[in-house]
């Protein structure tokens, strides 16, 4: 008869190995991300415009320039690869459509770039300064939020031109104010942490201490702003395309194409509805990306 077996004991080795095998609060967030059905289906219908975007000019039969004067605003049609019509000079617009969409998200994504760093930077100096020196760093943001962006953007693109590089710079230039408020409000609670201070006493430089302290501790509500954000300068640029102001022939933009197809809306209404949609299906991408972020990097939605 065999010996009963000895009950198993667990050990500190045991415990430390179940920790580790753990999952990081960054990899419960992006599991929790995944059950969000609507920012889960933004981010595969988004990646497919993108790709789109990227491969269909390059693609497709028709190239973007390509005038067919027997085709003066067709409408869409299977035949030649007309799918999406033609405008009033005969021109293709599926590959105008997501040439557009390549400018569009372009600049969407270079402009909150551009935000990104110049807002992060600002902030996180201006909160971790604190005293005289951050309150003035913020005023200056007070007195710059008094000031109409649009209208800033605008006087820019006219006396400097409206260059595809000029108008991301300008754009991102005058969208940070709300990311520096962010960044700073919660620099100031992040700086009177023990691990902030122990670091301080250990010499290390201001730099140091922002870089990997303050910074990465405050990318969550960052992360979730900049894809609200996104869309505001998609949106921002197809304004000034709309008035003229953005991308010019022989490039083209969703702004642009929304522009001159409503000049076309009696003959031709596909030249608006079309480009229309593509981007109100994008600005909604990108705000339920944003919801199922927010959503899960707040810490009071972690469970146990």
């Amino acid at each position: 008869m065999t010996p009963p077996a000895a009950p198993k004991v667990e050990t500190a080795a045991d415990g430390g190995a179940q920790l580790l095998s753990g999952r990081s609060l960054w990899q419960d967030a992006m599991a929790r991300f995944r059950r969000h059905r609507a920012a889960m289906a933004s981010v595969w219908v988004l990646g497919a415009i993108t790709v789109l975007a990227i491969l269909t000019p390059e693609l497709w039969p028709n190239s973007l320039e390509d005038v067919n004067w027997d085709y003066l605003e067709s409408p869409p049609t299977t035949g030649n690869y007309l799918w999406f019509g033609t405008d009033a000079n005969g021109r293709d617009m599926v590959p105008r459509t997501f040439y557009g969409a390549r400018i569009s998200l372009a600049i969407g994504v270079l402009t909150t770039l551009v935000a990104l760093i110049i807002g992060v930077a600002y902030g996180a100096i201006a909160g971790y300064r604190g005293g005289v020196p951050g309150d003035l760093m913020m005023r200056v943001v007070d007195v710059l939020y008094a000031l109409p962006a649009l209208f800033f953007v605008i006087i820019l693109v006219t006396v400097f031109g409206n260059s595809f590089l000029l108008i991301f710079l300008c754009i991102g230039a005058v969208e940070w104010l709300t990311l520096a408020r962010i960044v700073r409000g919660q620099t100031l609670s992040i700086k009177e942490k023990e691990y902030v201070q122990s670091a301080r006493a250990a010499g290390l430089s201001t730099a140091s201490i922002l870089l990997r302290h303050i910074i990465p501790n405050v990318t969550g509500p960052v992360i979730a702003y900049v894809t609200l954000l996104i869309p505001i300068n998609i949106i921002v640029e197809s304004y000034l395309s709309f008035l003229g102001l953005g991308v010019q022939e022989p490039y083209t933009s969703w702004g642009r194409l929304i522009a001159q197809g409503a000049n076309e809306t009696g003959t031709a209404p596909w030249l608006l509805i079309i480009p229309a949609s593509f981007l109100a299906v994008t600005l909604f991408c990108f705000n339920f990306i944003g919801d199922g972020l927010r959503d899960a990097l707040d810490p009071k939605d972690r469970t146990r």
